[in-house]
């Protein structure tokens, strides 16, 4: 195993620790989940987690509509995959003080040229995934709800065509939920 495997299974083994911690804290509200994520910005910066279950959904979009003309169902499409606008954007966040530290620990991304860049960021994003695969594994992601029903994601925000390829590489590209969120949200 090479110098750069092992640093990114080191962030993984951090970044599934600590999503690990806020998904079962959150998963103790007993709703139905049906996206989870982790993301980071465009800059690489230490993941957060968000994630929606279709009784928040229901509950921010009726929320949102209340006194104004947009019906619950149509803000309901429109917040449905978004991390930011769920209740439960950066939830568990004060697990994530480890995985920031060794992110910050990390070469400056913003620092960095072109290949030490793209190098940098890929590996950051793959750690990410890494960590939600490992998750996966566990079994995490069916506490509430069946497995194939949760669309589970490593991404990065504002999107891009590579959230696609992580979320093909983390789902079941046939069941239902990706295929929702292909056809809904997929860049």
């Amino acid at each position: 195993m090479n110098v750069a495997q092992k640093e990114v299974e080191r962030l993984a083994a951090e970044i599934a620790e600590a999503a690990r911690r806020s998904f079962r804290a959150l998963f103790a509200n007993g709703e139905h989940y049906y996206y989870c994520t982790l993301y980071t910005t465009g800059e690489g910066h230490a993941p957060s987690l968000s994630a929606w279950s279709r009784e928040a959904l229901e509950q921010e979009a009726a929320r949102q509509s209340e006194g104004g003309s947009t019906p619950a169902a149509e803000i309901a499409e429109l917040i449905k995959w978004s991390y930011a606008d769920s209740p439960y954007c950066c939830f568990g966040d004060e697990h994530f003080d480890e995985v920031k530290r060794l992110f910050q620990a990390r070469p400056s991304i913003a620092e960095l040229e072109d290949d030490a860049w793209n190098d940098e960021f890929t590996m950051r994003l793959g750690a990410m995934e890494l960590a939600m695969r490992m998750l996966d594994a566990e079994g995490l992601f069916a506490l509430n709800q069946p497995r194939e029903d949760v669309c589970v994601l490593a991404e990065v925000m504002p999107p891009d065509e590579g959230n696609t390829d992580i979320a093909l590489r983390l789902n079941q590209a046939e069941s239902p939920v990706m295929q929702a969120w292909l056809t809904e949200a997929a860049e």
